[in-house]
């Protein structure tokens, strides 16, 4: 086993090793469900990694898939005890007003060695303020509880230390379209006070962000905010996926791919390290300066 391995990353180890042994025997999940008098959901929920194994039920696989290699058995036994150890983001304030993709997500973030982040409209949660944070979940407040959004505020804001100030920080790599720099999410002071941020985290080197031209936002248009995690290599990697009030943790290989891909034509198609840069602290500066103008009398 991984040392330091979190819950998350142990949970999907324990996923793969058991659906490639089903596969190697040729196995359904509803012949494995039939032959463990289990439902096909309980089957399923475990291959996802929707839910933890427990050690009865771990065994029980191995031995009906054939597996009988005691070390392998040994590491699986340990991976899914640690996928049952609970971090901050299991505390019941999180669990109850948080999605599991969520709650996964958190997880995958601080093992990631690099995340590929693309939004076409906002600021990525990670790196908002406060203030900008704030505005954009009370958007939400006709479809969440005044309690779940600020359960979500107090995490995003959780998150900044536990993905940045890591001992061992990914790669941080993103992609905004252009218009969110010119989008004024909570009005000028609030943004304005965002793109300060962004000026201060690219300058300290926590990430690394790419503009994408407005002349190239066509198709920007169509593609819906993502996130690729690679634990420990491209090989080893995760995709959360967003929508309105959907959100999804995807394993499939070939999604993860697709995504990729999309991510690396934005990326070869956006403003360089150095442009974007000079862009986010140009508008920066434009708008404090025009909130400095209505400031002054008369």
């Amino acid at each position: 086993m991984v040392s330091g391995e979190s819950p998350a990353v142990a949970r999907r180890r324990v996923r793969l090793a058991l659906r490639a042994a089903r596969e190697e025997r040729g196995f359904t999940q509803g012949h494995v469900a039939d032959e463990l008098d289990w439902s096909l959901s309980k089957v399923n929920r475990i291959e996802k990694g929707d839910v933890t194994v427990s050690r009865t039920d771990l065994l029980a696989m191995l031995e009906l898939f054939g597996v009988d290699d005691q070390q392998r058995i040994d590491d699986l036994v340990q991976a899914a005890r640690v996928s049952r150890q609970r971090g901050w983001w299991d505390e019941p304030r999180y669990r109850e007003h948080m999605t599991a993709a969520m709650l996964q997500l958190f997880q995958f973030e601080g093992e990631a060695t690099a995340i590929r982040y693309f939004h076409p409209t906002l600021i990525a949660g990670v790196l908002q303020t406060r203030e900008y944070a704030s505005f954009v979940l009370n958007f939400w407040r006709h479809d969440l509880s005044d309690v779940d959004i600020e359960t979500r505020l107090e995490a995003r804001m959780r998150r900044r230390d536990h993905v940045l100030d890591r001992s061992d920080p990914p790669d941080y790599l993103l992609i905004f379209d252009e218009s969110v720099l010119h989008r004024e999410v909570g009005g000028a002071r609030i943004m304005a006070g965002q793109l300060k941020e962004l000026v201060s985290l690219t300058r300290a080197g926590k990430v690394t962000i790419r503009i994408v031209p407005f002349t190239e936002a066509a198709p920007i248009a169509m593609l819906g905010p993502f996130t690729i995690l690679d634990i420990g290599d491209e090989e080893n990697a995760v995709l959360y996926r967003e929508s309105h009030l959907l959100d999804e943790i995807v394993h499939a290989r070939t999604n993860i791919d697709r995504h990729r891909r999309i991510f690396e034509q934005l990326w070869a198609a956006s403003y360089t390290e150095e442009e974007s840069a000079r862009l986010i602290e140009a508008r920066a500066a434009t708008m404090i300066s025009s909130l400095d103008q209505r400031k002054r009398p008369g």
